[in-house]
């Protein structure tokens, strides 16, 4: 196990590369820590949580609202947590998101942890302290920014991983080549899927990889007055879509990321040759690069996005592969090309 301190505004938070879940008896103890995770992870690693004291919720992003919120509270109270109960979640990213959001706000807040067990909570979602719960269709809309006291990195978790998860997580990988790395796109074009699914050296230098590009970025705008926001390239529109049409997160991102290829043609100048890149390699990570949709309900769900600003949309372009740019879009301008780019 390999330990990395990373200074966030107002606390250090440790990643811990290489570990195994075990060891996470020597970062808190089972008898005043909570485990929550989702019935699929539970049920494939149940003898893992033997003698923790666990919550477990129903999977899926469909469950990532209030209500799942309000019985996690709910079975806190009734084992009779306190604030000086250590919350642990361990799963995707609708478990850390919801985990780090429910710990955030029980009793005004108890300290919290994250053992992320699929490629897309590794890579993104369990990094940065973003917490929350979609409202209806609207992705993320309630929460607020807190960081965990740790990250506890166990590879080995991603072994029963199902073929899709591992597909929907390359998403916010090949997300972050697009924005920050060309030596990472490169070497995503060199390799495949399977490549990284059966050499785990291979793998655990990806992970980490993207693991410093986001807490680099995160760590220098925390609270996403800056370059934080860069890390919405293909979110816009994907958020629009993925609740939409009931889309896993990285297949909606990856059709978010072509339409703002196509508007970063239009409204950046940037290179035909570059954008088909792009395409090519999310194809061949087997992620779709589009969806037979109504633009009209897309734009009455993407109106209430987070990044919008009065009338005005901050939208994720890019000027070529590797550097990303914040473009501020009127909303009707915005509605004009989208039936064009989607």
């Amino acid at each position: 196990m390999t330990q990395v301190e990373n200074d966030f505004s107002g606390k250090k938070v440790n990643y811990y590369f290489d570990a195994a879940f075990s060891d996470l008896e020597q970062l808190t103890t089972k008898e005043t820590t909570i485990l929550i995770t989702d019935e699929n992870v539970f049920q494939l690693h149940q003898q893992k949580f033997d003698g923790w004291k666990t919550i477990v919720i129903r999977a899926g992003e469909e469950h990532k609202q209030q209500s799942t919120v309000d019985v996690i509270i709910g079975q806190l109270i009734a084992m009779e947590a306190d604030r000086k109960t250590f919350i642990v979640g361990v799963g995707g990213g609708v478990v850390t998101d919801i985990t780090g959001y429910a710990a955030s706000v029980y009793m005004r807040g108890v300290k919290f942890g994250f053992v992320p067990t699929t490629i897309l909570s590794m890579v993104d979602a369990s990094i940065g302290g973003k917490n929350g719960v979609d409202v209806g269709v609207y992705k993320n809309l309630v929460g607020l920014i807190k960081q965990p006291e740790f990250l506890l990195f166990d590879y080995s978790l991603l072994q029963t991983l199902p073929y899709e998860q591992w597909v929907n997580g390359f998403a916010e990988v090949i997300k972050h080549a697009c924005i920050k790395d060309t030596v990472l796109f490169a070497l995503l074009e060199k390799f495949t899927l399977h490549d990284f699914t059966t050499n785990a050296t291979l793998l655990a230098d990806l992970i980490e990889r993207n693991v410093n590009i986001k807490t680099t970025v995160v760590v220098n705008d925390e609270f996403e007055q800056g370059d934080r926001k860069l890390l919405n390239f293909g979110h816009t529109i994907g958020h629009a879509i993925e609740n939409l049409h009931q889309l896993l997160h990285g297949h909606a991102i990856s059709i978010g990321m072509v339409a703002a290829c196509n508007l970063s043609e239009k409204l950046n100048g940037f290179h035909f040759d570059e954008a088909t890149r792009i395409v090519k390699l999310l194809a061949k990570y087997h992620l779709p690069v589009d969806v037979e949709t109504e633009y009209e309900k897309v734009f009455e769900v993407l109106k209430m996005d987070k990044k919008r600003n009065l009338k005005v949309m901050n939208f994720i372009l890019l000027n070529k592969i590797g550097e990303a740019v914040i473009r501020p879009i009127e909303l009707d301008e915005l509605h004009k090309h989208l039936k064009e780019i989607l």
